[in-house]
């Protein structure tokens, strides 16, 4: 079961390890997102239980026990076909590689997430790293990718955030086949 979660990916001249996380590596991921702005940091405690809890939807790419990339994500429980991806941060070591479209890819191939026909994000407009990664993600996938203003500013962030807009992957029915 655990050699059927990893996936190993050749970065040049490096060894890179796709794996569920557990929760001795809460400190790390706090630290990789601290790494990483503009993502928003949230609380140690936070990234523990995703690490803990959110294993099987989470994924941790680390190099001689560093770590480098961390996507978090959960299958919505109103509608178990999306998954919603809610961080994806890529160490300034390991961007421009790919790392954070074969993480996505990786989390799809789970057990996990083979019922997944949706993969959703919420991205703010001035995000040109995560936009790319979507879209770049949605084209490899043959996926069709739509947004629109989800959280709004004003309406459900206090004016203290700019809006989120939420975009869907809807994946092609060639996955959906493959899943069934």
């Amino acid at each position: 079961m655990l050699k059927q979660n990893l996936a190993y990916l050749t970065l040049p001249r490096d060894q890179v390890t796709l794996r569920e996380p557990v929760k001795d590596d809460g400190a790390a991921v706090f630290d990789l997102i601290a790494a990483c702005p503009p993502l928003d940091q949230n609380s140690r405690y936070m990234n523990l239980v995703q690490c803990d809890h959110f294993a099987k939807t989470c994924i941790l790419a680390e190099r001689d026990g560093r770590a480098l990339g961390w996507i978090s994500g959960h299958i919505k429980p109103e509608t178990p076909e999306a998954f919603f991806v809610w961080q994806v941060a890529v160490h300034a070591d390991a961007r421009g590689l790919g790392l954070g479209k074969r993480m996505l890819k990786a989390l799809l191939d789970r057990q996990i997430c083979r019922a997944t026909r949706k993969l959703e994000t919420t991205i703010t407009r001035d995000n040109a790293a995560s936009w790319g990664l979507f879209q770049s993600f949605a084209r490899d996938m043959g996926g069709e990718l739509t947004e629109a203003p989800h959280y709004e500013r004003e309406a459900h962030l206090g004016g203290h955030h700019a809006t989120e807009h939420l975009v869907t992957i809807t994946l092609p029915r060639r996955r959906m086949r493959a899943a069934a």
